[in-house]
C-alpha cells in the first residue's frame, strides 16, 4: 500500500488518509461547487486583498534591505501567504492550472527573496526597524509564522514537487531547530502552530530531529514561561498547565487545537501512549462540555476562548472559523490513529455548519465568528477591512484575515478527508458525489447528500481478492439501511457497515440515511438555551431566520411547538408553533414581582433553513435554539 500524500501521514498508523489527486469531486455537488469556487474565486481573492494591503510587500521590503518605518499588517501577517500558498499547493495537486502554478510561482519567489542566509524568515521581527529576532515569544508569532510555512511546503512535497518552496521551508525549519533545540532558547511560542508543522514537515521529509524537536516543545509548554498579558493569562496561552496534565481543552480555541494536534502527533510519531491518552482526554471532554451543536468551539469574545464547562451562550459564541479547522485538525489525527466513528462525525458536523458557513456562495466573504443567535441585523460589510467578529454579514477582509485563508486551505484539500484505507480495504468516511481511487478501489460515488440521503457506491475497479468496503453511517443515523445489489436491504446502527466480499466491477452498494427533521434538545446544565429546542436535518443543523417571517414578527418571538412534528420541506425543515407578544414590565428595571402571562398567541408554522445558508439573502436576525411554547 503506498503511504499517504494528503495533510497528515503518520508513520505508523493503520488507517491512512488520501491524496487529494485520488478524490475527484463532482462540480455539481455540495462540496464540488465549493471546492470548484475556491479555486476560481477564493485563492484570488485572498491574493488581490494581500496585495492590496501591503503583506506581501513585506517580504520585498525585506528582500530590499530597506528599514522598516511602518509595516502593514499584524506581525503574523505573513503567515496568510503561507496559508494561501497552502492552499494553492492542495488546489495544483488536485487540479493543475498554468495560470494558478504561474501565481504560485511569483509568491514563492517573493517569500524566499525575504530569507536571512541562516534561514530565518520573518517580515516583522529581525530587520532594521524592528524588534529583534524571538524577543517578544508571547505575541510575536514568529514561530507560528513559520510554522505554517512548513504546512505549505509539506503540502507542496505531498503533491509531486521538492522545489523552491520545500527548500526555504526546510533552511527555516533547520535554524529553528539550532535555535531552540537542546540547549538552546528554551521557550515556547505563544500561539501554538510549529509543533503541528514540524511533525509532519519531519515525516514528510525524513527529518527525525524535526520531530524531536516539536517533542520538546510539547514537553515546555504549560511551565509558566510566558510572560501573562492584560486580560491575557497563562490559560489563554495554554501555559498553565503541561500538556499531559490537563483534562479539558481551555483558552484561546484555536491555540489549544493546534497544540493538540501537534501534541498526538508526537504522541503518535514516539509511542507515548500518555501524552496520547491526555489527548484523547482532553478531545473527549471538551467535545461533551465545551462544543456548540454546530461543531463550532469558543465560547468567549474577550479572548477567543473556551469559557467553562457547559458554557455556550448562542449570541455570545464566538465560534471562530479557524477554531473550526483546527477542530478538524484535531479529529482526523485522532481517527486515524484509531479508527473510530466519533471523529469523522464531528468531523461532519463542523465542515456542514462551520467550514461551509464561512464563506459567501461566490467565495469572496466570510464569517469570522459564527453566533448561534443574531439578535440585531447586521449593517452591510464595509468594501474594506473589517473587524473580525462583526455579526450578522460576511465581510470581504478583516483586520485579522486568518480564516479566509484557513477556509481556502481546508476546501483545496478536502479530498483527503472523504476516505481511508487500511490492509482490510477502503472506508468512505464523508458523503460527497465524485470518485474515490484509493486501496485498489475504484469508486464512484452517487448523491445529492445533504439534501437527499441516498448514497449509491458504484464498484469500477476492486482488489481480486476478498476486502472491506466499510460506509460511516453517522452517529444521528438511527434507522439507516444499507443494500448490495439486489439483495435485501438491511438497517445498519450508528458507527460502520462492513461489507466483505470479493467485489467485481458493476457491484452497487446503495445507503439510505434518514433525512427526517429531528429535534435536538440541550443538556439542561447549559444554562443559556434551558427551554429551548433545535431542529436538524442529517448533517445538517437548521435554524430560523427573520427573512421567512412575517416583517412585524420578531424571530424572539416565535415559540416552537414541541408536541409538532418537524417535516422536510425544499428549504431545510417546517415546524409549528405560535407567535407570541412581547410582555413589559411596569417598574424601573426590566424586571416584576409578577409572573409574566402571554397574554396574545398566534399559531404559526415557519421554515427552518439550513444554518450554513443563513444572511445569504441579506442581513437578518436568526437563532438555531428556539424556546419551546408551553
Amino acid at each position: 500500500m503506498r503511504p499517504a500524500t494528503g495533510p497528515v501521514a503518520p508513520a505508523t498508523s493503520t488507517h491512512h488518509g488520501l491524496g487529494v489527486s485520488d478524490v475527484r469531486l463532482d462540480p455539481a455537488g455540495f462540496w464540488g461547487i465549493r471546492q470548484a469556487v475556491n479555486a476560481g474565486a477564493t485563492l484570488q481573492h485572498c491574493l488581490e486583498w494581500m496585495e492590496r494591503l501591503g503583506w506581501i510587500e513585506n517580504f520585498d521590503r525585506v528582500a530590499r534591505g530597506e528599514a522598516t518605518v511602518t509595516r502593514p499588517g499584524w506581525q503574523f501577517s505573513d503567515s496568510e501567504i503561507y496559508k494561501l500558498l497552502e492552499a494553492m499547493a492542495w488546489e495544483l495537486g488536485r487540479s493543475p492550472d498554468a495560470s494558478l502554478a504561474a501565481a504560485f510561482d511569483s509568491l514563492v519567489d517573493r517569500v524566499g527573496a525575504a530569507q536571512d542566509d541562516d534561514g530565518y524568515l520573518n517580515t516583522a521581527h529581525g530587520h532594521p526597524g524592528l524588534p529583534p529576532r524571538y524577543s517578544d515569544m508571547a505575541m510575536g508569532h514568529e514561530l507560528y509564522n513559520t510554522g505554517h510555512l512548513l504546512q505549505a511546503a509539506v503540502a507542496r512535497h505531498r503533491t509531486g514537487h521538492d522545489d523552491r518552496l520545500v527548500q526555504i521551508a526546510r533552511r527555516a525549519a533547520d535554524q529553528v531547530c539550532k535555535e531552540f533545540g537542546a540547549g538552546g532558547f528554551d521557550a515556547v511560542c505563544g500561539h501554538p502552530e510549529i509543533e503541528v508543522a514540524l511533525v509532519e514537515a519531519g515525516r514528510a521529509f525524513g527529518e527525525r530531529r524535526y520531530l524531536e524537536q516539536a517533542r520538546l516543545f510539547v514537553e515546555r509548554r504549560g511551565r509558566g514561561t510566558l510572560p501573562v498579558r492584560p486580560l491575557l493569562s497563562a490559560e489563554y496561552f495554554q501555559d498553565d498547565v503541561p500538556v499531559r496534565e490537563a483534562s479539558v481543552l481551555r483558552g484561546h480555541a484555536v491555540r489549544a487545537l493546534y497544540l493538540s494536534a501537534g501534541a498526538f502527533d508526537v504522541a503518535v510519531e514516539t509511542h507515548d501512549e500518555e501524552l496520547a491518552d491526555a489527548v484523547t482526554t482532553q478531545w473527549r471532554n471538551t467535545v461533551a462540555r465545551r462544543t456548540y451543536l454546530t461543531g463550532g468551539m469558543g465560547s468567549r469574545h474577550q479572548d477567543e476562548g473556551f469559557g467553562d464547562d457547559w458554557e455556550l451562550p448562542s449570541d455570545r459564541a464566538y465560534c471562530e472559523t479557524c477554531a473550526g479547522v483546527a477542530s478538524i485538525m484535531l479529529a482526523w489525527r485522532l481517527y486515524l490513529a484509531t479508527g473510530e466513528a466519533r471523529y469523522p462525525d464531528l468531523i461532519e458536523r463542523t465542515l456542514f455548519n462551520v467550514v461551509a458557513t464561512s464563506p459567501s456562495e461566490d467565495g469572496r466573504s466570510f464569517f469570522y465568528a459564527n453566533p448561534l443567535h443574531q439578535r440585531e441585523p447586521g449593517a452591510s460589510a464595509s468594501d474594506g477591512v473589517n473587524n473580525r467578529a462583526e455579526g450578522g454579514v460576511r465581510a470581504p477582509w478583516f483586520d485579522v484575515s486568518c480564516c479566509p485563508t484557513n477556509v481556502a486551505r481546508t476546501i483545496a484539500s478536502l479530498g483527503a478527508y472523504v476516505a481511508s484505507v487500511d490492509d482490510e480495504g477502503i472506508a468512505v468516511l464523508q458523503y460527497a458525489a465524485g470518485e474515490i481511487r484509493a486501496g485498489g478501489f475504484v469508486l464512484h460515488v452517487q448523491t445529492r447528500y445533504p439534501d437527499e440521503g441516498t448514497v449509491l457506491v458504484r464498484i469500477l475497479a476492486a482488489p481480486e481478492s476478498e476486502s472491506r468496503l466499510r460506509l460511516r453511517i453517522p452517529g444521528w443515523a438511527g434507522s439507516a439501511t444499507v443494500r448490495v445489489n439486489l439483495d435485501e436491504a438491511i438497517d445498519v446502527a450508528p458507527g460502520w457497515a462492513d461489507i466483505r466480499r470479493r467485489f467485481e466491477p458493476g457491484d452497487e452498494i446503495v445507503l439510505e440515511l434518514p433525512l427526517t427533521p429531528r429535534f435536538t434538545w440541550p443538556d439542561d446544565r447549559i444554562d443559556a438555551v434551558r427551554g429551548t429546542v433545535a431542529v436538524e436535518r442529517g448533517p445538517l443543523v437548521l435554524c430560523l431566520e427573520s427573512t421567512d417571517l412575517p416583517s412585524y414578527v420578531r424571530v424572539d418571538n416565535v415559540r416552537l411547538d414541541a408536541d409538532l412534528a418537524p417535516y422536510a420541506h425544499a428549504d431545510g425543515a417546517r415546524a409549528g408553533g405560535v407567535i407570541v407578544a412581547a410582555t413589559s414590565s411596569s417598574g424601573p428595571l426590566p424586571f416584576s414581582a409578577a409572573r409574566p402571562l402571554t397574554t396574545e398567541s398566534v399559531p404559526v408554522e415557519f421554515t427552518l433553513v439550513p444554518y450554513h445558508r443563513w444572511a445569504e439573502r441579506g442581513p437578518a436576525t436568526m437563532r438555531i435554539f428556539i424556546p419551546v411554547a408551553g
